[in-house]
């Protein structure tokens, strides 16, 4: 999970199996989805034994609830 240091208030979530070379390229613009409120900074970065628990959990992270997840732990 991201946070722009422009607009604490948003995050953005993804998944990646390089956590510092998908943060140097939301930095540097190469996503359009995150360039505009960049740059970005760590807050927090889970890791999964496989690939399908991932993708799962990161659907739930995307949902009302687990907005309010993240925003009670990791925020």
């Amino acid at each position: 999970m991201l946070r722009s240091t422009i607009d604490s208030t948003r995050y953005y979530t993804g998944l990646t199996t390089d956590v510092t070379t998908r943060l140097a390229v939301h930095n540097s613009g190469g996503s359009r989805h995150t360039c505009a409120l960049r740059p970005w900074q760590l807050v927090v970065a889970l890791e999964f034994t496989n690939e399908a628990s991932a993708i799962v959990f990161e659907k739930y992270l995307k949902s009302a609830s687990g907005r309010a997840f993240a925003k009670k732990h990791f925020v």
